[in-house]
């Protein structure tokens, strides 16, 4: 497959890949801003299609958070998320200097532990570190 990667991605096909995921819905303006502020972004495109994502968040020092990481179904299982995953590790390393360290994190999918684990993470807790925790906060427009 000849698959290109490029440093962005537009709204549209960002909220297409969401949906492909299963993930919440965001507006438009969620997704504009997400994408504006974000660190890096990495896009998969296949024959002018947008069939992968996958984003990074930062603090500009030393923590890094993996997110948004999606490819169609129709894509997945071909190579096309290690290839992102490599590519986007690339970028870390390349941000570090001598005697520097980042903090590189992410929240997998259930069942994509493996995937994960094949660049170096690990699952939480271990060591010093305790379980991942998360929370969604919406607003039911009550007013």
């Amino acid at each position: 497959m000849d698959v290109k990667f490029r440093n962005k991605i537009s709204v549209n096909d960002y909220l297409k890949l969401r949906e492909s995921a299963g993930w919440q819905n965001i507006s438009a303006r969620q997704a504009r801003a997400g994408l504006r502020n974000s660190a890096y972004v990495l896009a998969a495109i296949y024959k002018g299609e947008t069939i992968g994502m996958v984003r990074i968040i930062s603090d500009g020092g030393y923590v890094a958070l993996i997110v948004d990481f999606a490819v169609l179904p129709e894509f997945r299982g071909k190579g096309v998320g290690s290839r992102m995953m490599e590519i986007l590790m690339e970028r870390v390393h390349d941000g570090i200097r001598d005697g520097e360290g980042v903090s590189v994190q992410l929240m997998a999918a259930k069942g994509r532990e493996n995937f994960y684990r094949r660049f170096g993470f690990k699952e939480r807790p271990y060591g010093k570190f305790g379980p991942g925790m998360s929370q969604w906060i919406q607003d039911t427009g009550g007013g």
